[in-house]
């Protein structure tokens, strides 16, 4: 097949491709990528005199290694030699069943039980279905809402669309449809900062209300992602394992942002040193290869399904397991531990505030926040994307800004020299939005 002029690839883009979160026919235009490798995105046409861009978003924080890693292509390339799929019902495999035991063995304990989805999304579809399943099935089938606080993100499917920000998301326009949910504030903000007295008390008596009627309790620990990226104490995730066990309700942490190191921690759970009953994987699992989730859960959740009168969690993905997701996923869990991974989110981290600190400066920035490798300039008013996109692209870096928001989670693996440059493009993309 003859290969697209980058004109003739976009003139057909724009005529058929719905891109996330636009208009159909989109309103931007896109920047046409042919290869990336490293930490670099390496585009059909110069932009802004550069023809390769420095990727400061780990495409959607998932590409952890960065592109083109050799243990990860060669991981593919070997299972690609033995079988590209294989269904999941009735059949098993190596590498998915690596994976499972794998995931038991570096999250927190109690979580034995592993589900393989094919999206974050779909990872939080099937944590909801385990609560509510599980409480149906010893008896308490009243238990069927869920408490999550504001400022959250969960993902674009129905039910997890239920649990976002109601307001201030994305999903408003579905308010009449979706289960009504109980919706506490947004947590105070500051990692470092004490717990807020009169905000656990909320907590407390919101959870104590309505504990009949609550099959769990939902959130993003830590960092909330999409919702905002705004940072929190983990003394709140105590306080939310303390109240779910005295009122007899679920805990689920939606680390599908978070895990695999991004906060600083293998899992932002380990900031409070707290486990949860259920916990969603995704995003860098397989190091942004391919797509690939996980629902873990405790022996409790799954011995209360199993013996409940439908013994069964009615789920089951087309892909689920895929074996060359797996293979994938386990090298690169075994490629980020294999290493001192702390020590390079400390240096990412290092990196990224002496990089952002400028920003602090700029007319319009109301706030400045790095977390691990997470780095976050925020506005005092909506960010001009475009004006914000194109200033970071002068600067030769890839940056997504998105509300008031422009946001930076590198590769792991992105240099110093690199590090500066995306806090250049981020302190530039505030000036310019």
């Amino acid at each position: 097949m003859a290969q697209l002029s980058p004109q003739s690839l976009l003139a057909l883009d724009r005529a058929h491709v719905w891109h996330p979160y636009g208009p159909m026919p989109g309103t931007a235009t896109p920047y046409v990528v042919e290869s990336a490798s490293g930490v670099r995105l390496r585009l059909a046409e110069p932009v802004a005199g550069h023809r390769e861009l420095v990727d400061g978003m780990s495409s959607w924080w998932a590409a952890i290694h960065g592109y083109g890693h050799p243990v990860l292509d060669e991981a593919v390339r070997d299972q690609l030699g033995r079988m590209s799929h294989v269904m999941f019902g009735g059949l098993t495999h190596e590498p998915a069943v690596r994976l499972a035991a794998t995931l038991v063995e570096i999250t927190p304990e109690p979580l034995r039980h592993v589900f393989l989805a094919d999206s974050g999304s779909v990872a939080v579809e099937v944590a909801m279905k385990m609560c509510l399943q599980y409480w149906q099935s010893v008896g308490r089938p009243a238990k069927r809402r869920l408490l999550t606080w504001r400022g959250g993100y969960h993902g674009d499917t129905f039910h997890p669309m239920s649990v976002c920000d109601p307001e201030g998301g994305m999903h408003q326009l579905w308010g009449g449809v979706l289960p009504r949910q109980l919706f506490a504030g947004e947590p105070p903000a500051g990692f470092d900062a004490p717990v807020d007295e009169a905000y656990a008390t909320e907590l407390a008596d919101l959870i104590e209300r309505h504990a009949d009627e609550l099959a769990a309790v939902i959130v993003e620990p830590v960092v909330q992602g999409a919702g905002g990226m705004r940072f929190h104490s983990p003394g709140y995730l105590r306080l939310l394992r303390r109240l779910c066990d005295e009122h007899g309700v679920l805990l689920v942490f939606d680390e599908i942002a978070t895990g695999f190191g991004r906060t600083g921690e293998l899992f932002a759970a380990g900031h409070a040193g707290v486990s949860p009953d259920v916990m969603c994987l995704g995003k860098a699992l397989t190091g942004g290869y391919l797509t690939m989730a996980a629902t873990l859960c405790t022996g409790e959740i799954a011995d209360g399904i199993s013996r409940g009168e439908v013994p069964v969690l009615a789920h089951g993905p087309t892909f689920m397991g895929n074996p060359l997701a797996a293979a994938v996923a386990n090298a690169s869990i075994g490629l980020l531990l294999g290493q001192d991974w702390q020590v390079g989110v400390k240096r990412v981290e290092a990196g990224l505030t002496a990089g952002l600190a400028p920003a602090a400066e700029v007319p319009g920035v109301a706030d400045v926040r790095v977390l691990g490798g997470i780095g976050v300039v925020q506005l005092d008013h909506p960010v001009d994307m475009a004006a914000a996109t194109a200033a970071a692209a002068r600067e030769g870096v890839w940056l997504r800004p998105f509300r008031d928001l422009i946001y930076t989670m590198p590769p792991y693996v992105t240099g110093d020299e690199d590090l500066a440059r995306i806090g250049a493009a981020v302190t530039a993309a505030a000036v310019a939005g």
